[in-house]
């Protein structure tokens, strides 16, 4: 494994453990609103995740990253403005 694996097995790992302690905080919660992904914000997590994976190819993994954060970024407007 050269470094650039390393770094993307590491930042998979760190997103899988906020992903889980999301999912227990949200359970142990005392306010039972249930927060969910908006479709848009879900379509830009994934954006980021493959961009992540095809790091390789620093265009594709570019790209895909700021397709994922550009998506996010209208959401959270289209959210403020409701």
């Amino acid at each position: 494994m050269d470094a650039s694996q390393i770094y993307i097995l590491f930042s998979i790992i760190v997103l899988l453990i906020i992903a889980i302690l999301m999912v227990f905080m949200r359970k142990n919660s005392k306010n039972k609103k249930k927060k969910t992904f908006t479709p848009l914000a879900g379509l830009a997590f994934g954006f980021i995740l493959v961009g992540i994976i095809f790091g390789d190819s620093k265009i594709i993994g570019y790209s895909l990253i700021g397709i994922g954060v550009i998506l996010a970024i209208i959401d959270i407007v289209r959210k403020l403005k409701k």
